[in-house]
């Protein structure tokens, strides 16, 4: 295909990498270097020689990559593909609640903007918020958790730590609903029910297995269920197809589409390496206050 070739001859002649979240469109996944998560994605590409990065994805995992990788160019194919739960809470929202718990320590998910990351002590991931909880914080008295509330409830259910939340969530995956997984159930008996932490708790308290995506591939190559309800944004049914050629993968509700992660297209991959464009910056005040609460996890293990 002609788009297709002229990508991989701009990717070569910018010495660009290509990274593309486990939600896009199948034909973007096909072109890329990398699929997967978004902090997977950006540990990677900072380990390539790589000059340029094409982030297909949403904002603040382009700010992730460059955080990461601050030689690197940047690049967002569409620079309104946003993510609604990072917007949900800005930097000096997070000032405002840490004003009123001023001995808390500061968690936050890796959905947010690099602004509120460096407000933070830490960075998670949805695979390592129990972790993080568990063995970063266990001294903690106190610990802000933001933006999902979502996720930090799954984590204090697995945890039994209380944290002082943010009424943050994912539009995306607030729509599945625990009627859905009954309804996927009937539709499909014997198959089994992976949702996403930033499911509703009572979604994650009916479902067979609660991970994150890169938790969801480990696991469909692992199990012995040849049939998988998968409670996510269904584009990463197109990587477990072609990784599990042998097992059939049905999605949770048709309603649960992300329309910023279906955003990018071939033809802007291709604008983006023409024009150079989105570039993504980051301030280095911002960028290394970011830098210090996502190596503070990574000290620990992803």
């Amino acid at each position: 295909m002609e788009l297709i070739d002229k990508i991989q001859k701009l990717k070569k002649e910018r010495r660009a990498v290509i990274l593309v979240h486990n939600y896009q469109i199948p034909e973007v996944q096909d072109i890329a270097d990398f699929v997967g998560d978004s902090l997977e994605l950006s540990i990677k590409a900072s380990q390539t020689d790589a000059e340029v990065i094409v982030f297909c994805g949403v904002h603040f995992m382009a700010e992730t990559a460059k955080i990461l990788s601050p030689l690197k160019t940047v690049l967002l194919p569409d620079k309104n593909s946003g993510c609604p739960m990072a917007d949900m809470i800005s930097a000096e929202e997070l000032r405002a609640l840490k004003a009123k718990h001023p001995g808390a320590k500061v968690m936050c998910y890796v959905n947010t903007s690099a602004e509120v990351k460096a407000e933070c002590d830490l960075c998670c991931t949805s695979a390592n918020a129990v972790r993080m909880a568990q063995e970063v914080l266990k001294d903690a008295e106190e610990i802000i958790f933001v933006p999902d509330k979502y996720l930090a409830a799954f984590v204090a259910n697995k945890t039994g730590r209380e944290f002082i939340t943010w009424p943050g969530f994912c539009p995306t995956h607030a729509k599945i609903l625990p009627e859905h997984v009954e309804a996927a159930r009937a539709r499909h008996p014997g198959a089994v029910v992976m949702v996403h932490p930033e499911c509703r708790p009572e979604v994650a308290a009916i479902a067979d297995m609660v991970i994150s995506t890169g938790g969801m591939s480990r696991y469909a190559k692992e199990t012995p269920a040849r049939e998988i309800i998968v409670g996510t944004e269904p584009g990463i049914i197109h990587r477990l197809k072609k990784e599990n050629p042998d097992k059939i993968f049905h999605p949770i509700s048709d309603e649960v589409i992300c329309p910023n992660m279906k955003r990018t297209t071939l033809e802007k991959v291709l604008w983006s390496l023409e024009d150079m464009q989105h570039v993504i910056e980051v301030p280095e005040p911002i960028a290394e206050r970011a830098r210090r609460a996502i190596e503070t996890m990574l000290k620990v293990g992803r």
